[in-house]
């Protein structure tokens, strides 16, 4: 990323608020990944054995299935906060301060949902049964991946979320330009670094409750925590050495991850629904003895109609969105995206 050019009397203020840019973004990123890496370390080589023991065989591929959702809303996250600081030079560098401010808080915004997601879900499974509870959540997880694996659902996401961030900031700085408070237009960059990371949180936090009432709250955080390193590494890239990555490919390759992760989560659904009495059970006898013990643990395939046709059918929705999105005119129309 290249700079203008400073003037002899304001070089050196130029030179420090890079400086404090700089300092500001790596401090984020450390704030977000060592203490997790420090106080609840990612152990999967001695915990796999015992939570898999312990859930039936879901400990391991769960952990991978968290993180790939939190590195595919790290990445959008990511991509969103590049797209509000572009741009920012010179005197309006400052601003990068505010809405790593507005990001910060909004890291910390997310972990006040996660908590009271848990407090309240845990009133309600006392209340209530415990497998309808998790059947529930699992649903809630479900639509949240379908929406964030609906392509057409992007596309309107990209060219009205991003695009509404960038009026937003064009018009913060015609304000500061025009003698706005300044008290005002930091607040307003900082509302923008708050959305940009808060809305990605809070649909982590909505997916991850099922997993917290099926496997507890350590394998998790094991997930959530091989998904912040990653995300942290992006952002580390992306904003402190300023390389531009390919974050539509990026997107499109974690994609079919989380895709993979649907259809695991709606097998591990069905088969809920139907312990809870919700859904009837149909063996289909000759796949049963033909189903590979590795395709239940890694992929959740169960010989039944039920299971089998909402894997279908969740797959069906998924590539439908992507094929009827390629194939529209609007996708190929230069995006700030890409």
């Amino acid at each position: 990323m290249t700079h203008e050019p400073l003037d002899a009397q304001s070089g050196t203020r130029g030179a420090v608020t890079l400086r404090q840019t700089r300092i500001l973004w790596l401090i984020a990123v450390v704030v977000i990944v060592v203490p997790l890496g420090i106080l609840l370390p990612v152990r999967l080589g001695r915990h796999v054995i015992a939570t898999a023991a312990l859930m039936g065989g879901k400990g391991a591929p769960a952990e991978l299935e968290i993180a790939t959702l939190v590195l595919r809303e790290g990445l959008e996250c990511v991509l969103v906060l590049a797209t509000v600081t572009a741009g920012l030079q010179g005197a309006n560098q400052a601003h990068r301060l505010s809405i790593g401010l507005g990001a910060g808080i909004g890291f910390a915004a997310t972990f006040v949902t996660w908590r009271l997601a848990v407090c309240l879900l845990n009133d309600i499974g006392r209340l209530g049964s415990a497998l309808a509870l998790q059947a529930a959540t699992g649903l809630l997880a479900i639509a949240v991946l379908l929406v964030v694996m609906n392509w057409f659902l992007h596309k309107f996401y990209w060219t009205g979320w991003i695009s509404l961030h960038q009026r937003k900031k064009q018009h913060l700085l015609r304000a500061a330009q025009n003698g706005g408070g300044p008290w005002g237009v930091c607040g307003g960059m900082a509302l923008l670094g708050f959305t940009s990371l808060y809305r990605e949180g809070f649909e982590a936090v909505l997916f991850l409750q099922s997993y917290r009432l099926k496997l507890g709250s350590e394998p998790v955080v094991r997930g959530v925590t091989l998904g912040m390193l990653a995300s942290g590494m992006v952002a580390a890239v992306t904003f402190l050495a300023h390389r531009r990555l390919p974050y539509r490919r990026m997107l499109i390759v974690t994609g079919v991850m989380l895709a993979i992760v649907l259809l695991v989560m709606v097998g591990e659904e069905a088969q809920e629904m139907q312990l809870a009495g919700w859904i009837p059970t149909t063996t289909i006898s000759c796949l049963a003895s033909a189903t590979p013990s590795w395709m239940n643990f890694w992929f959740s395939v169960i010989p039944t109609r039920e299971t089998l046709g909402a894997q279908a059918l969740a797959g069906l929705l998924v590539f439908g969105s992507y094929i009827g999105a390629r194939f529209s005119p609007e996708w190929r129309r230069p995006r700030e995206a890409r």
